[in-house]
């Protein structure tokens, strides 16, 4: 039984982010005609000196090149599981777009670098309300708020509670047991294993069908648009043309889950390194809660 290619993939991958999807409007590459056709100057040139030879000598028969298509011979379907393949055995790979919050009913905006190691960096913020850092490496977890992110997740409290946590991390690095109760909320957005174990053990037997689209480029990179139809929604996603076929961008067509990542870094080294300087260690703080 065949999988259902990158719909339920996808989301399952959200979700094991903390999020659903929300489309951010930079839809890179969809619709960029020339992409693709990077050869093709250098094709016109050999096509024109081929037709000019062939009016000097009219028993010349020197073909036109005709460029080739990316994964030539093979369905929508099957490209979408070779996507599915090889972006599931990455080591390491970086996410980055504006996905809903179920639990608050906003956005997180998130750009994370990740590896199997469980160590990331990387920056989230929510509902446009100012940004925290976030590094984990090893069984630490490293955070910073900036002072618009910590109020914003204060409303409600009392005005001297929320100063006094501003005053205190607000700008400032901290540090606690990734393990811990407090921590393990933040230090799943690590978990690469988890996020790529269940994109790769989504099933579904509801019907979708996945139809090719045309060669198009993403942020630069050369890349095939693949469109998935399951009922009355159609998903959009981007896979690599050069190298393995990994999946770069996948960006929702449903009005329940709207949105867009970005998928990049792969297999690359992810910049966890501890912060320098001062660390605040909230594991040390008796009765201090964030």
């Amino acid at each position: 039984m065949r999988r259902r290619a990158h719909r339920t993939a996808l989301t399952a991958l959200l979700l094991a982010a903390g999020a659903t999807a929300c489309l951010t409007g930079c839809r890179s590459g969809q619709g960029d005609t020339s992409s693709g056709d990077t050869t093709r100057p250098a094709e016109s040139t050999a096509s024109a000196a081929s037709a000019q030879s062939a009016s000097a000598s009219p028993s010349a028969s020197t073909p036109t090149p005709t460029p080739k298509e990316p994964f030539t011979g093979l369905t929508g379907a099957q490209i979408s599981e070779r996507a599915l393949k090889a972006t599931t055995q990455a080591r390491s790979l970086r996410m980055s777009g504006t996905v809903p919050d179920e639990e608050s009913g906003g956005t997180i905006k998130i750009d994370i670098a990740l590896d199997r190691r469980g160590d990331c960096a990387g920056t989230m913020g929510m509902n446009g309300q100012g940004e925290a850092e976030l590094i984990k490496t090893g069984d630490t977890l490293y955070l910073k708020y900036d002072e618009r992110f910590l109020r914003a997740q204060s409303k409600g409290e009392p005005q001297a509670d929320t100063e006094a946590l501003v005053s205190l991390l607000a700008g400032r690095w901290t540090k606690m047991s990734a393990g811990g109760a407090d921590a393990k909320e933040m230090a799943g957005f690590c978990d690469l294993d988890k996020l790529l174990e269940d994109a790769g053990d989504s099933n579904d037997d509801t019907p979708t069908t996945v139809t090719r689209g045309k060669a198009t480029t993403v942020d630069g990179t050369p890349a095939f648009t693949l469109y998935e139809t399951d009922g009355s929604e159609r998903n959009t996603v981007y896979v690599a043309t050069e190298g393995k076929p990994y999946l770069l961008r996948f960006e929702s067509g449903s009005k329940q889950e709207p949105g867009a990542l970005s998928f990049t870094g792969y297999d690359e080294p992810v910049p966890a390194e501890p912060p320098s300087g001062e660390v605040l260690d909230l594991d040390g703080l008796d009765g201090m809660t964030t």
